[in-house]
């Protein structure tokens, strides 16, 4: 029942963040994912390993591997090539998280990193500086905002994070409206940039005093592509 993944590459192909590899064990297969990570290599062996067993031909195998995506998570925004950056969405909304999804990123040697992030209120406000400190150590930008404030104010809530951030030589600025953090991001970006939209992943609403507004950062990434690019 052993698999082993072997021959790993980190690559880009089609402005998106890409990784192959090779396996040997019980299936020998060359497997392209059009996901980015070392973890999405332990994942995609799961998933083999279980095909596998339920006898799925090879070719299904890898075209399934080929064609997974999970919204939120690493996900990638198609922007003009002109554009000469890149834009992703992902769900991190932890200290843990964020420096998992950092790493990841970094792995692919960008020239810069700028991260677009905020924490949830009435929640653990201990981790807030936490966040801060991974996003000014990992990142080469921080634009720290809203994200899901509920019945705390944002500025309290982006007060707790600063305090972690204060902790690092890491570059930031404060935009408390989230969607003029995004416009920020784009409109100040530099060639080979990798923009990441962080805490709301597949959310399509922000919460704020006991009221979902609809706010989808994929509707507001094309408005924006429209407006200025």
């Amino acid at each position: 029942m052993d698999l082993y993944a072997y021959d790993i590459e980190l690559t880009e192909k089609g402005g998106e963040f890409c990784t192959s590899f090779n396996t040997s064990g019980r299936v020998d297969l060359k497997v392209n994912l059009k996901a980015p990570g070392k973890f999405n290599v332990y994942n995609a062996l799961a998933a083999i390993l279980v095909s596998n067993v339920l006898n799925i031909s090879k070719e299904n195998i890898l075209k399934g591997l080929l064609d997974f995506k999970v919204k939120g998570r690493m996900e990638s925004v198609k922007f003009p090539e002109k554009c000469n950056f890149k834009v992703l969405i992902d769900y991190a909304h932890t200290a843990e998280s964020l420096k998992s999804l950092l790493s990841t990123l970094r792995s692919y040697n960008p020239k810069r990193i700028v991260i677009i992030f905020g924490a949830g209120g009435n929640r653990s406000k201990e981790k807030r500086p936490e966040m801060g400190k991974v996003c000014g150590n990992l990142a080469d930008f921080s634009i720290i905002t809203s994200d899901n404030s509920r019945f705390e104010k944002t500025l309290d809530i982006i007060k707790d994070i600063e305090e972690g951030i204060k902790r690092t030589n890491g570059e930031y600025v404060i935009i408390p409206q989230r969607k003029e953090a995004i416009k920020y991001a784009l409109l100040n970006s530099k060639k080979g940039d990798v923009i990441v939209l962080a805490g709301k992943g597949h959310e399509n609403y922000e919460d704020i005093n006991g009221r979902k507004i609809p706010f989808d950062e994929r509707n507001i990434l094309e408005e924006m592509i429209a407006k200025y690019f």
